[in-house]
């Protein structure tokens, strides 16, 4: 199901970051992010939902652009 809020994630894991572009176009990384966390985020029904739950709030991050 396409996101409202997310427009495309991917993961770098020789950093452990997961990196999000938002559909307002803003990107972000999330750091320190487990393998797994990403691996669930893409399995997951509403990646906005999970990102909200799981992500936000529980790691740390750095606006990309």
């Amino acid at each position: 199901m396409p996101s409202t809020v997310v427009a495309h994630f991917s993961y770098l894991p020789e950093h452990a970051v997961l990196r999000v572009r938002y559909v307002s176009g803003k990107v972000y990384d999330y750091l320190q992010v487990p393998l797994h966390v990403y691996e669930e985020m893409k399995q997951a029904f509403s990646k906005g939902t999970y990102l909200n739950k799981n992500i936000k709030g529980k790691y740390d991050y750095r606006e990309v652009k």
